[in-house]
């Protein structure tokens, strides 16, 4: 529901602290951590968008990709509901990070479309996304952007209480989706907190607003003779999933700073869409991904609170990881395996005067495995180390903002003796990533920001390493190991402003790339796959979002109040024409109904046609959208219960994201009405 933009637009003043039933928060400024650094939220000089609230529990979907959707600049890639990964300006995949708590999720969920990310919304309190320059302080790789879910595993604050506990319950009409979840601080000695938490999805085959096939694949499919494949509707096979994840920390916290440390445990188990045969000598298959993951964490913090360094913070990660590909009979095809390691250092540097930053440095290692006759890559390594900075000039009117990252890169193939398809060998990359801003004043309450950036990323190991078939995309991808690294010039101008009955944030940007890398349709077939080879180019993406919203009366301690938002990227390779699966211009207004007990708001979404189509897609159709939603306060703000009601696509339409590849066979969710309980005490 686009509540989540209503939330990312709402006054900072208004803002609660992500999952804070009223009475544990305070009324503060909005507050978004970049590199170590707080700023709020109206100072950025990106755009961000924050997640919280009620608003969080609206949007909660069993994959984050469907979680952020709405979220303006956002899509998702929907290869079905659970394996969905967000969309940033058209950018997805390797270019956007997704992070808890600050750290990479460490899976193979950049891999591949059909790769579920091990990030889980239902454990979230806060959902952070940066899109533009600042986001690289995270890692090259994230030119596209960052998602940063914050979940809390590792404590960070002592309970003024015996035990503060959270939990949720959800009921989702389209799938039949069963969702619980919930988390335990209980304070120790005094200093120390122990954490506990755990959730629970099951959900069936979803339902769909009509036929599964597009109408050109079922004309297709008809006059080749496969009428049963043309007359599947009403539910999209093998899309059911099941998911737990259970997790624990403790920490020490006192004035002096603070150490913890978390255990995860993450099992999934979910279908793909199938991918219907239209046509006599297509395969057809119904595969399934089983999952899992454990994972360790650590994180200190100490207030050095010294002339030179105000704050020191260390955060690490470490994660084994495996999933399997299942075929119809149960046997294992495909196996992955990847175990990471992640490391961030940052000096927050004492404040003199208007000078404040923060400096550090990141490292990175993958090792990676694909097992199988399928197997489309070799045995690889991924190494990286990052230095990076970001120094910030506050005259209150005037700030200006610098930052740098030098990441050194090394990726080595180690394929066996039976893989003479493969490269064996080691390529190495250094990049260089800077930004400059800064921002005016121009009015009260009004701030005006432009930023200049020139990045770099170093390919991944997919992009030069693969060589095989893919069973989860249908496709036979080729790598190609002699890539130069991909650069980018980029240019982006953010204006908020707000007042005593309305907020408005847009930004409009433009990156003009070289040795862009892409998928290109080669007409080639391999294994009875079509041939998808990884090129490189000159690209250029241009677009903007914008989003407001205002008070139209107030009623007793009631409002009425309206919002919209609007994003649209414009996509171009440079001899290949428009860029793959680029999403479309969405616009999206609702009205909406608040007081102290009850809320009520109603929306409309349309998402225009996608014409600007690369040579190996189809056009998508544009829809229309209405969703309405109720959230519930039966004893007032003042109490930890609280009801949602939503209902989603009404009209039950029968739409599809052009940013999927599986759009023209796995429409979205049809008609789904939904139910959340969540309690804070």
């Amino acid at each position: 529901m686009a509540a989540r933009a209503e939330e990312a637009a709402s006054p900072p003043d208004d803002a609660d602290q992500a999952g804070e039933p009223a009475f544990h928060r305070e009324k503060s400024t909005e507050i978004v951590v970049t590199g170590g650094l707080r700023n709020a939220r109206q100072d950025m000089l990106s755009g961000v968008a924050v997640v919280q609230a009620e608003a969080l529990t609206q949007a909660l979907r069993p994959s984050i990709g469907e979680t952020l959707a709405h979220t303006p600049g956002a899509s998702a890639t929907s290869f079905g509901p659970t394996a969905s990964r967000p969309v940033l300006r058209g950018l997805q995949g390797e270019r956007v990070r997704l992070l808890t708590d600050g750290l990479g999720a460490i899976d193979v969920s950049n891999t591949s479309v059909d790769h579920a990310a091990v990030v889980n919304p239902l454990l979230a309190e806060r959902i952070e996304v940066l899109r533009g320059p600042q986001s690289l302080l995270y890692g090259s790789s994230a030119i596209g952007g960052v998602v940063n879910v914050i979940d809390r595993r590792i404590p960070v604050t002592v309970p003024d209480e015996a035990f503060h506990a959270g939990a949720l319950a959800t009921y989702g009409s389209a799938a039949n989706e069963r969702s619980v979840a919930g988390a335990v601080d209980v304070p120790v000695s005094g200093r120390w907190v122990v954490h506990v938490d755990g959730s629970y999805t099951k959900t069936d085959d979803i339902k769909i607003g009509d036929y599964a096939l597009s109408p050109a694949l079922r004309a297709e499919a008809l006059a080749s003779g496969f009428a049963e494949n043309a007359a599947v509707r009403g539910k999209l096979p093998n899309s059911a999933s099941e998911t737990w994840a259970a997790g624990a920390g403790a920490a020490y916290i006192d004035e002096g700073g603070s150490i913890g440390v978390s255990y995860g445990h993450y099992d999934s188990l979910y279908g793909i869409p199938v991918r219907y045969a239209t046509q006599p000598g297509q395969e057809q298959e119904a595969p399934r991904l089983s999952l899992k993951q454990d994972r360790v964490d650590a994180r200190a913090e100490i207030n050095a609170g010294g002339d030179l360094i105000d704050k020191i913070g260390l955060r690490l990660g470490y994660a084994d990881y495996s999933h399997f590909e299942l075929e119809e009979d149960g046997e294992i095809g495909t196996a992955f395996y990847n175990k990471g390691l992640e490391g961030r250092l940052e000096l927050t540097q004492a404040k003199r005067g208007a000078w404040r930053g923060v400096t550090g440095a990141q490292f990175f290692a993958r090792d990676f495995n694909v097992i199988g006759e399928e197997a489309f890559l070799p045995k690889n390594k991924t190494q990286q180390i990052g230095l990076f900075t970001l120094q910030q000039l506050d005259y209150g009117a005037f700030k200006v903002e610098a930052g740098g990252r030098f990441e050194h890169s090394t990726l080595r193939a180690a394929p066996g003796d039976d893989q003479p398809q493969f490269f064996a060998g080691e390529r190495s990359f250094d990049a260089f990533s800077g930004s400059l801003g800064a921002s005016y004043v121009i009015a009260p309450n009004w701030r005006f920001g432009v930023n200049l950036s020139r990045t770099e990323r170093a390919p991944s190991a997919e992009e030069l390493f693969a060589n095989g078939p893919h069973a989860g995309t249908e496709a036979f991808e080729v790598g190609d190991p002699d890539f130069k690294s991909e650069r980018a010039w980029s240019v982006e101008a953010i204006l908020r402003g707000s007042g005593e009955n309305y907020t408005f944030e847009a930004s409009a940007y433009h990156s003009w790339f070289s040795n862009f890398i892409y998928q290109d349709l080669t007409g080639e077939v391999e294994d009875g796959l079509p041939v998808y080879a990884f090129r490189q180019a000159d690209a250029r993406y241009y677009g903007f979002e914008a989003q407001g919203s205002v008070v139209l009366a107030r009623i007793g301690d009631a409002t009425i109040g309206a919002d919209a938002l609007a994003d649209y990227v414009h996509a171009t390779i440079k001899g290949a024409g428009p860029a793959p699966r680029i999403p479309p211009l969405r616009m999206l207004g609702g009205v909406s109904y608040k007081a102290r007990i009850f809320d009520l708001r109603g929306e409309v979404e349309r998402v225009s046609a996608q014409d600007r189509i690369s040579p190996f897609e189809t056009r998508t159709p544009g829809y229309t959208m209405v969703n309405a939603e109720l959230n519930v306060r039966p004893w007032g703000l003042d109490h930890p219960l609280t009801l949602a009601l939503s209902a989603n696509n009404i009209f039950d339409v029968n739409a599809r994201r052009h940013a999927s590849v599986l759009k023209d066979y796995a429409p979205l969710a049809g008609r789904d009405i939904r139910v959340t309980a969540r309690v804070n005490f």
